[in-house]
């Protein structure tokens, strides 16, 4: 996992040249305008899942993790806690392909906080759960980023 904001890329110069690729589109487009759903950017392997909802409780919310893309969570408007773990430290479900979803069953290690401009990448190690209300229910927008794993 990593944890950042964009305005502060120029420390993370060591990142893969496709997660850099995420943060170029970020700075060169509006997601902020793009309609809610997944829009590609080079066919399968790199693609951005826009996505609105209100957050949650954590009891209504599920773990998750993936083997063929690593998540880049950018979060554009709206606070949202994300929860995590590694998935060695869960209880690990049947892996579906067809969505690239591995269920797992636990408790949180940590969370992030993510607000404005934030980001956090999760490898397919990371354990995740997304839509955690902070201070109550929000509605948020967020861009999903989807790296084909090489």
């Amino acid at each position: 996992m990593i944890f950042g904001n964009i305005r502060n890329l120029s420390e993370y110069s060591y990142l893969d040249s496709q997660i850099k690729e995420c943060f170029d589109y970020v700075k060169e487009h509006d997601l902020m305008s793009f309609e809610k759903g997944t829009h590609k950017i080079d066919g399968d392997r790199l693609f951005v899942n826009i996505v609105e909802y209100t957050t949650t409780t954590p009891e209504e919310r599920f773990w998750e993790a993936h083997r063929q893309y690593l998540d880049i969570h950018v979060m554009l408007d709206g606070p949202e806690q994300i929860d995590v773990n590694f998935i060695e430290n869960m209880e690990q479900k049947e892996f579906q392909p067809e969505g690239d979803f591995l269920p797992l069953d636990g408790e949180p290690n940590s969370h992030v906080v993510l607000n404005e401009g934030d980001f956090l990448i999760c490898y397919p190690h990371d354990a995740h759960r997304t839509a955690v209300e902070v201070d109550g229910p929000k509605a948020i927008k967020k861009a999903i980023f989807k790296v084909k794993i090489q």
